[in-house]
C-alpha cells in the first residue's frame, strides 16, 4: 500500500490550494478515503484531526465543522486519486495534511502553511 500526497505549500489567508493523494498497491475503488491534518504541538498520530471522508463510490460522507463550506473532497477511481480542494484558507488551517485509506494506512503528509 502506498499513499503519496502532493500539492501543499505556502498560501496567503483567503487563498486556495488543492491537495492530491495518489494511491497504489491495493484496489482503490473498494475503500473509503479520508484526509486528516496534524497541527504543530500535536505530535501523536491519535491527535490528527479528521478533515473529510469520501465513500468508495465518491460520496462525501463528512467534513469537520471547521472546514464545512470551504473544503471539498473528491476522488477519481480511474486514476486512483483522492483530492482535497481547500478554499478561503485561514491561518488555523496550517497543518500537515495526511491521506488515509479507511482506518489503516497513512501517507507521508504534505505541509500546508497559511500565512501573509
Amino acid at each position: 500500500v502506498q499513499l503519496v500526497e502532493s500539492g501543499g505549500g505556502l498560501v496567503q489567508p483567503g487563498g486556495s490550494l488543492r491537495l492530491s493523494c495518489a494511491a497504489s498497491g491495493f484496489t482503490f475503488s473498494s475503500y473509503a478515503m479520508s484526509w486528516y491534518r496534524q497541527t504543530p504541538g500535536k505530535e501523536r498520530e491519535l491527535e490528527r484531526e479528521l478533515v473529510a471522508t469520501i465513500s468508495s463510490a465518491g460520496r462525501a460522507l463528512n467534513y469537520a465543522d471547521s472546514v464545512k463550506g470551504r473544503f471539498t473532497i473528491s476522488r477519481d477511481n480511474a486514476k486512483n486519486t483522492v483530492d482535497l480542494q481547500m478554499n478561503s484558507l485561514k491561518s488555523e488551517d496550517t497543518a500537515v495534511y495526511y491521506c488515509r485509506r479507511g482506518l489503516g494506512a497513512w501517507g507521508q503528509g504534505t505541509q500546508v502553511t497559511v500565512s501573509s
